[in-house]
């Protein structure tokens, strides 16, 4: 009689695509491995895209000590619109006009994110209120009450000056809501902005360049995938099982 097929375990570096969300690229691992026990290390918005750790089987013991881990963007800032969400899948809610900035003072601007902070996460998230999740209260066009999250900012450099168009990479710790980053400084400059795209380029030390796209690894049989995963004790070598 034969046994139980051995359940797959380890790390696997996703690029995610724009319009999934973070659970729905573990639905479609779950579906290609043809196991349960799936996670992921690190929401990334439906807009964003880019590096998603996933956990697959007894490597989702080490959630923890992932998602502790400082993050790298980069991405786009539109000025002159404000939306209801912060980024692009928002409803515009305001225009303003983009006064004629120079690079020194959206780099001066940007500088004044730095350091150690607490942030007032969006009522467009997921974050729950009384078990209701913000934003099924915000699609009501309800606002509550959230309370500030700490927060560090590492690095907020200005990449690409082409208003109304800012190119930025950024690093920052976990819990950050880059959108609400964006919308700040746009605040900060008087014309209002909004994010119109975000790409996750690295989680600590493990980088984009390492990931593979959703799509082809879907196409992949599985022992190619098995191949790809890193090892728990690689990952974090002070686990202990």
């Amino acid at each position: 009689m034969l046994g139980k097929p051995k359940e797959l375990e380890g790390v696997l570096l996703v690029d995610k695509p724009t319009g999934f969300t973070s659970h729905d690229v573990v639905a479609r691992l779950r579906r290609k491995l043809a196991m349960k026990r799936i996670g992921h290390a690190g929401t990334l918005d439906p807009m964003a895209t880019g590096l998603l750790i996933m956990l697959v089987g007894k490597a989702t013991r080490i959630s923890q000590y992932l998602t502790n881990l400082d993050k790298e963007y980069a991405g786009t800032i539109e000025l002159g619109k404000i939306t209801n969400s912060q980024d692009a899948d928002g409803e515009v809610m305001e225009t303003r006009p983009v006064p004629p900035l120079t690079e020194e003072q959206v780099r001066a601007a940007m500088q004044t994110f730095l350091g150690d902070q607490y942030q007032t996460p969006p009522m467009f998230s997921a974050i729950k209120v009384d078990g209701v999740p913000l934003y099924k209260m915000a699609r009501k066009g309800e606002e509550v009450e959230r309370e500030p999250r700490f927060i560090r900012v590492s690095s907020y450099e200005l990449t690409r000056f082409a208003p109304p168009q800012l190119d930025f990479r950024m690093r920052c710790s976990k819990g950050t809501y880059v959108r609400t980053l964006a919308h700040d400084l746009g605040q900060k400059l008087g014309c209002g902005a909004h994010l119109c795209a975000l790409r996750r380029t690295a989680t600590d030390k493990f980088r984009i360049e390492a990931a593979l796209p959703l799509e082809e690894l879907e196409k992949l049989p599985v022992v190619e995938i098995e191949k790809r995963l890193l090892p728990v004790y690689e990952v974090v070598p002070s686990f202990v099982a």
